[in-house]
């Protein structure tokens, strides 16, 4: 975007530059969240909190780091490595790590991009291992009318091959269980039933499930009973308000408080990242308040 119409968009979500006081003293840094008209009060510490950085592309990389900070928000989901040194400058975790995937529908169950995604993986897991990460995300693909057994054996095949460096540099690839009802349609891995079993015939703890209530929400349902039957086969977990995939508030279906508590029961120690695509005018402010909600 033009640097003008930029700094337009978050003129109401970041307060400017440190400020100089009466005395010529600064007063503080940068601080976005000045518009909240909240004084943040401490997480209590159950939840890891992390944010998609997807979600806040009007701002940059920098300015989610700031906010981020300023939340109590740990890490940040779905950036690359060229964006891994802004993270480290701030002290944040790169909590679900991308790059190395071709797309979400040219994935694992097909085994035509099967010597592509081997390539990519094989390069970014010793990159994600050498940052200090642990999570890398990865997708089924689309199903293009393979049944659920070809799918999941397809999977295998190529996964399987992987898994072995992926154990050596102790990093986990996530299969994001997304929905083929309104999102992505096609999407092979649907269901938390299908993604789980495929985890069990891959038979690795460096192959798990990144469980994103909203899309499951929306293709099964449940949400609470699925946790707690899966949660074995999960590594991490995505938020988003349903209908919509806006704000986790009183306008949507979900009892996020509820599902916060069932993944704490569970002894869930990894992250639980905020990916809804906030539609209020202060943006940071809906961050602020869906980690409070979530915070359990």
């Amino acid at each position: 975007m033009p640097k003008h119409n930029r700094r337009n968009a978050i003129k109401n979500i970041l307060a400017g530059t440190a400020a100089i006081t009466a005395s010529g003293m600064v007063a503080s840094p940068l601080n976005v969240l000045a518009s909240c008209n909240e004084v943040p009060q401490p997480l209590k510490g159950n939840i890891n909190h992390s944010v998609c950085r997807w979600c806040f592309g009007q701002l940059s990389v920098e300015e989610l780091c700031i906010a981020a900070k300023q939340i109590g928000i740990k890490g940040i989901d779905l950036v690359g490595p060229k964006d891994w040194p802004t993270l480290k400058k701030h002290g944040l975790h790169s909590t679900m790590c991308n790059g190395a995937e071709i797309n979400l529908t040219d994935g694992f169950n097909d085994k035509r991009f099967h010597e592509t995604l081997i390539k990519n993986y094989s390069e970014m897991i010793p990159l994600v291992a050498k940052a200090g990460y642990t999570n890398l995300i990865c997708f089924s693909g689309s199903r293009r009318g393979m049944s659920d057994e070809e799918g999941w054996s397809n999977c295998v095949a190529g996964l399987k091959q992987l898994m072995p460096l992926a154990e050596k540099h102790k990093v986990v690839l996530v299969m994001e269980l997304l929905n083929s009802k309104v999102n992505h349609k096609d999407y092979h891995c649907d269901r938390t039933w299908w993604g789980a079993e495929l985890a069990k015939r891959l038979g690795s703890e460096n192959f798990k499930l990144l469980y994103d209530i909203y899309h499951m929400q929306i293709d099964e349902g449940d949400v609470i009973r699925n946790i707690t039957d899966y949660h074995q086969y999960i590594a991490h977990y995505h938020t988003a308000g349903v209908p919509g995939r806006n704000e986790i508030d009183d306008t949507q279906e979900l009892n996020y408080p509820a599902i916060m508590r069932s993944i704490v029961a569970t002894g869930f120690k990894g992250y639980i990242a905020q990916e809804f695509i906030p539609k209020q005018a202060d943006k940071l402010a809906s961050l602020q308040k869906a980690i409070r909600i979530c915070d359990v």
